[in-house]
C-alpha cells in the first residue's frame, strides 16, 4: 500500500495520444475491447475460416452469382517496363498469398521437429502412426470408390487436416480436453501438413524445367549465404523467397512449397536468449536513463531504444518471432480469403449424375468423416499394441477418436490439394461441396463424441507436454541430439 504513491507519481505520461480526442478515443476502445477477446478465443480463426466459407456459399447461389465468379477472375498484372506477368485474382490468392501460410507451416514443422513434440522419436511414435494411419486409410477409402473413373487421381484430397478448424473445435469441448490431448493432435495435425506437402510435390507438379531448377538453387544459394552471414531472417527473407518461388513456378512445382522451404530454414534457437536480454535490457535502460538525466533529445535516445529492440527482437527465435508475427494475418486474412475465393460452389448448374461425380462425393466425403477417425485410431492401437508407444497421461481411446474425428476437419488444405487434382470443374465443384460437407460432419462427430467420451478435466488430466515421454524405451537412439543439432543449427 505504502508504494502506491510513488507508482502513481512516476506515471508521468499522457493516458492517450497527444493527438487524440478523449470521447473518439473511449468509443474506439470500447469497440475494440470486444473484438480483441474474440480474436484471443482458439477457436476463433475457425469461426471466422467457417463464416467466409458460408458467405462463400451464399454468394454463389445468390442472383448476384455471377458477380462472384467475375471477381475472382480479374487480371492483376506485375510489372516493370516491358516485363508483365498476368494473372487473374484466383492465382495470385492460391499461387501467391497461400504462401505465405505455407510459410507458416513450415516454420510449425520446423519448431516441433526440433524443440517440440516431434523433437525424438519416442515422442514421436504415436503421433507419427496417428497421422500415416489418418492419411492411408481415407486415401484407400477414397480409391476403392474412385479406381479407374475420372476422379482417380483425386486421392490426397481426403487425407488432409486443416489444423486451425480442427484446435478450434477441439477447443469447444473445454474443460473435457486434457492438455496432452491438444498437443496430440498437434502434432498429428503438423506431420498430416508435412504428407500434404510431399504429396502436392510429387504427385500434384507438372514437370521440371531446367531453368527453374536453375533459380531455386539460386534461391536457395542466397538462403544459405545470409544465414552464413549471420542476417537474421525478416523481411531481408522476402528476397530468396520470390526467388525460389519464381523458380518453383518455372520448374512446375507448386510455388507455395518455397513457403515451406523457408520457414524450414528459419533457426529455431534465440541469439540472445532470456539472460542475454536481460543482461541488454538492462544496459539499455540505464543508458537510457543517463542520456534522459542529461536532458539529451530524442534523437539521442534512439541508440539504447534500438539496443532494447535487438534485445526484445533476439529474445526468442526467428521462427517463433516470424510464426507469431505472421500468424494473425494468415488466421484472420489469408485463409479466410482463400475460403471465400474457392468454397463458393455453384448448386444450380451442379449435375450428380455425370461420370465419376457420385464416386467423387462418396469418396472425398467417406474419406474424411470415416476414414480420418478410422485410420488414426486403427494406427494408434497398432503402434501401442507393439509396444512401439504407450497413451499420454489424460489421453485414453475415446480421446484418440475424438482425435481422429476432428482431424477429418480437412477444409484449407482439402480444398487446396482440390484446386490442384482436379481439371474438370464439375467434378472440383462436387469435391469441393464433399469437402465442406464432411467438414461439418467431422467436426459434429467431433463435437459429440466429446461430449459423450471425454470426462471433465480433473488433476490427473492437468499435464504438459513431458507427458510425451512416458512412451516405451523400444526407440533408442544415439544420432537423435547429433540431428537435432544439425536442424537447430
Amino acid at each position: 500500500m505504502s508504494d502506491q504513491p510513488t507508482r502513481q507519481a512516476r506515471h508521468t505520461h499522457p493516458s492517450i495520444p497527444p493527438e487524440a480526442w478523449l470521447p473518439a478515443r473511449r468509443f474506439a476502445e470500447t469497440l475494440r475491447r470486444p473484438i480483441e477477446r474474440f480474436l484471443h478465443v482458439e477457436a476463433a480463426g475457425g469461426i471466422i475460416l467457417l463464416a467466409a466459407a458460408a458467405v462463400a456459399l451464399v454468394w454463389a447461389n445468390s442472383p448476384w452469382h455471377a458477380s462472384y465468379e467475375a471477381l475472382w477472375h480479374t487480371n492483376i498484372t506485375l510489372g516493370l517496363g516491358r516485363w508483365a506477368f498476368t494473372r487473374d485474382l484466383h492465382f495470385w490468392i492460391n499461387d501467391g498469398l497461400m504462401t505465405v501460410f505455407f510459410l507458416v507451416v513450415g516454420l510449425e514443422i520446423k519448431r516441433e521437429i526440433v524443440q517440440g513434440a516431434l523433437a525424438d522419436l519416442r515422442r514421436a511414435t504415436l503421433p507419427v502412426a496417428g497421422a500415416v494411419g489418418g492419411m492411408l486409410v481415407p486415401a484407400l477409402i477414397y480409391l476403392s470408390i474412385n479406381v479407374g473413373g475420372p476422379g482417380e487421381s483425386a486421392w490426397g484430397v481426403p487425407m488432409a487436416t486443416d489444423i486451425a478448424f480442427a484446435v478450434g473445435v477441439l477447443m469447444l469441448l473445454g474443460n473435457r480436453v486434457a492438455p496432452a490431448m491438444r498437443i496430440l493432435l498437434l502434432a498429428i495435425a503438423i506431420i498430416d501438413d508435412i504428407g500434404a506437402i510431399l504429396i502436392i510435390a510429387l504427385f500434384y507438379s507438372s514437370g521440371f524445367n531446367a531453368v527453374g531448377v536453375v533459380v531455386v538453387g539460386a534461391g536457395l544459394g542466397l538462403l544459405l549465404a545470409l544465414r552464413r552471414l549471420g542476417t537474421r531472417p525478416g523481411w531481408v527473407s522476402v528476397v530468396p523467397l520470390g526467388v525460389i518461388w519464381i523458380g518453383m513456378y518455372l520448374m512446375g512445382v507448386h510455388p507455395t512449397i518455397a513457403g515451406v522451404i523457408v520457414g524450414l530454414a528459419a533457426p529455431v534457437r534465440s541469439w540472445v536468449g532470456s539472460e542475454g536480454f536481460m543482461e541488454l535490457a538492462h544496459e539499455a535502460l540505464d543508458n537510457f536513463q543517463d542520456r534522459a538525466a542529461r536532458g539529451a533529445s530524442d534523437h539521442d535516445l534512439l541508440a539504447p531504444l534500438e539496443q532494447m529492440a535487438f534485445a526484445r527482437r533476439e529474445a526468442i527465435s526467428p521462427a517463433l518471432r516470424i510464426e507469431n508475427a505472421l500468424h494473425p494475418w494468415v488466421a484472420y486474412g489469408i485463409m479466410p480469403l482463400f475460403a471465400l475465393a474457392n468454397a463458393g460452389v455453384h448448386l444450380g448448374g451442379l449435375s450428380f449424375g455425370g461420370e465419376g461425380a457420385a464416386a467423387v462425393m462418396l469418396g472425398v466425403g467417406l474419406g474424411l468423416a470415416v476414414g480420418k477417425p478410422l485410420g488414426v485410431l486403427l494406427a494408434s492401437w497398432l503402434a501401442v499394441r507393439l509396444g512401439l508407444c504407450v497413451l499420454p497421461t489424460g489421453v485414453r481411446w475415446g480421446s484418440v477418436f475424438v482425435i481422429g474425428a476432428v482431424a477429418g476437419i480437412g477444409f484449407t488444405m482439402a480444398i487446396f490439394i482440390a484446386e490442384l487434382a482436379f481439371v474438370d470443374p464439375t467434378l472440383l465443384a462436387i469435391a469441393k461441396l464433399a469437402v465442406l460437407g464432411a467438414t461439418a460432419l467431422a467436426a459434429s462427430i467431433g463435437l459429440g463424441a466429446g461430449v459423450f467420451l471425454l470426462g471433465g478435466a480433473d488433476s490427473r488430466d492437468a499435464v504438459s507436454d513431458s507427458d510425451f515421454e512416458a512412451s516405451s524405451d523400444y526407440w533408442t537412439s544415439g544420432e537423435l541430439p547429433r540431428i537435432r543439432k544439425t536442424l537447430a543449427d
